[in-house]
């Protein structure tokens, strides 16, 4: 009796030790591609990010030999809330639009439009959800908020709305790795309030 015991009580403890084993090797397995996974979708998003073109206008610039360049202290921070919008001839915004120099600032038929902070400060992506960066990019609706207004010139929305919820998870997984950039871009101007 007592050897059967025995070696009940060891079968008992090796399968437990064979199944705690198993289990945790299996938990180390899921946090490794949860982990896995999540890297994975910044780095989808960064390259989204990129070919996308958001640097072309939600990035500041400083001006070099070669040319405009990103700023790499104001990356994705959108319009620098301390630099004033030139005065424009309204007569051209008739069949004109221009840019600033930053190209973060555009001027057309539609008034003036200021390209959005993208980082995860408050200013900017901080307080936004998933849910209200992918409704900003598919319906086009300002914070991605319903009974806002429409995205503006020259945010080119209506692309963006093509893609699929997949890469704009990843964009905004993405966005929310950057460096948060305090600033606070300027409301637009209709077109009565240009100078």
């Amino acid at each position: 009796m007592k050897k059967s015991l025995y070696s009940f009580l060891t079968l008992a403890a090796l399968t437990t030790i064979f199944i705690t084993g198993c289990k945790v090797e299996t938990e180390k397995k899921e946090t490794k591609t949860v982990a896995s996974s999540q890297e994975d979708l910044v780095k989808r998003g960064e390259y989204l990010v990129t070919v996308g073109g958001c640097d072309d206008c939600h990035s500041p610039k400083v001006f070099g030999p070669q040319g405009p360049a990103i700023d790499p202290e104001r990356r994705l921070s959108g319009h620098p809330e301390n630099v004033a919008l030139e005065s424009v001839d309204k007569n051209t915004l008739k069949s004109w639009v221009l840019f600033n120099a930053h190209n973060t600032a555009t001027v057309g038929p539609w008034g003036a439009t200021f390209a959005a902070n993208l980082t995860p400060d408050a200013t900017g992506l901080g307080t936004w959800t998933e849910e209200q960066f992918i409704k900003a990019l598919r319906e086009g609706k300002f914070k991605g908020l319903d009974n806002t207004r429409q995205l503006l010139p020259p945010m080119p929305w209506q692309s963006y709305a093509k893609m699929t919820d997949d890469d704009l998870k990843a964009m905004f997984a993405y966005l929310k790795t950057i460096k948060p950039v305090k600033n606070s871009v300027p409301a637009p101007i209709a077109p009565p309030d240009l100078k």
